[in-house]
């Protein structure tokens, strides 16, 4: 059987196409493991800048709350009942990221200051509700317009589209970060 010249010249380029895609393999993982090196040292870099970036925040936030008699702790359990009303005691510190254990320390406190009160849960006896007194209701709607205004402000370095994107790239890195 006789090979023609379109065969010699398909089987050269099917070659040629094999030797490329080898030495681009190669160049790529060269390319890659550059890549690593830059990818961990961009890695750690935004780390510390972010790191760095939420301890100004959080540094200018917490000003914001002491101003108001209270420290961030008690801020937030405030502000989840304020917000979402009554709440069992044992799920406040999953929903304001705050250890079991310091919540009823943190409950006592906002109760002595009479922001809070306890009421036993009718259908569980094992369960204890905090709601929000007058008091407390009164004092987070004088707030927490300010406050608002306040992290507004901290914000103020970043435009309304910046903020969105923050956002979904934060969330992204979280999910991601909790998967591994």
């Amino acid at each position: 059987m006789k090979v023609s010249g379109v065969d010699n010249a398909k089987q050269l380029s099917i070659q040629l196409s094999r030797i490329r895609d080898i030495f681009s393999k190669g160049m790529i993982k060269m390319a890659n493991e550059e890549n690593s090196k830059e990818n961990e040292e961009l890695s750690l870099k935004l780390f510390v800048v972010m790191s760095r970036a939420l301890q100004s925040i959080k540094k200018r936030v917490e000003e914001d709350i002491k101003r108001y008699g209270l420290n961030p702790t008690e801020f937030a359990v405030l502000e989840l009942i304020y917000s979402k009303g009554e709440q069992p005691i044992q799920k406040i510190g999953d929903q304001v990221l705050i250890a079991s254990s310091s919540i009823t320390y943190v409950v006592d406190k906002l109760e002595k200051k009479e922001l809070l009160k306890r009421k036993p849960c009718p259908k569980d006896r094992r369960i204890t509700h905090a709601y929000i007194t007058t008091k407390g209701s009164e004092l987070m709607a004088d707030i927490f317009p300010e406050h608002k205004q306040a992290i507004n402000e901290i914000f103020a370095g970043l435009d309304a589209s910046e903020k969105d994107f923050m956002i979904h790239q934060l969330k992204k890195l979280g999910y991601y970060a909790q998967e591994l």
